[in-house]
């Protein structure tokens, strides 16, 4: 019975596929201009601290450079991250469905995490529409205060999950969905989590 009162929302393997391809390049590319600028920061800070050497400005240059650090940090975690999500795309193929609601939560399906995301309706808010790389995505929106740890959450401390849904504020937010690749459109998913949640949760636009 459980199986026959869920809402499932299936996904567009060559539409997910060529997303795969536009984030990719536009994380790299952003990467890389992240780094160039941490790297120009650091020069610029080293040759100050050479130049002005004894003189009161050298607290200025150990600034600039500290202030350069975390970009050179967020270009390496967003490269380890692609890394590791094309070698599990390549390794495992795309499940066919994104999510599905029923009367216990919502499941997800992650791309690049080994096993699905589980979460009680209490522990969302719904999905958020915004647009990412020149396309609509679909964040997942949590209730405030809820972690992997959560009573009755599953799968959210996952790297490749915890990197979509909740990432780091050096790194830019991908999407957990793309709009145009899931076979329903957003008013009835919206319907659908009203109904489920009991109206506590929602497909919200940014």
């Amino acid at each position: 019975m459980e199986a026959e009162q869920a809402f499932v929302v299936g996904i567009d393997r060559d539409a997910v596929l060529a997303r795969r391809e536009v984030v990719r390049r536009g994380l790299r590319r952003g990467a890389w201009i992240t780094v160039g600028i941490g790297a120009v920061g650091i020069v610029v800070a080293v040759y100050a601290l050479l130049a002005f050497r004894g003189s009161g400005l050298w607290p200025f240059a150990l600034l600039l450079m500290a202030s350069m650090l975390p970009l050179v940090a967020s270009t390496a975690q967003a490269l380890r991250l692609d890394a590791e999500r094309r070698r599990w795309n390549a390794q495992y193929e795309l499940p066919p469905v994104a999510f599905r609601m029923s009367a216990k939560g919502l499941e997800l399906a992650c791309d690049g995490a080994p096993y699905p995301v589980s979460l009680p309706w209490a522990t969302i808010r719904g999905f958020k529409q915004e647009k990412v790389f020149g396309q609509f995505v679909l964040q997942l929106e949590l209730a405030p205060g809820i972690a992997a740890t959560t009573a009755g959450v599953r799968g959210l401390d996952q790297p490749a999950v915890r990197a979509l849904v909740k990432p780091s504020p050096l790194l830019k937010p991908t999407g957990l969905y793309l709009v145009k690749a899931l076979d329903q459109p957003l008013h009835v998913i919206d319907q659908a989590l009203k109904h489920f949640s009991d109206g506590k949760a929602g497909v919200s636009t940014g």
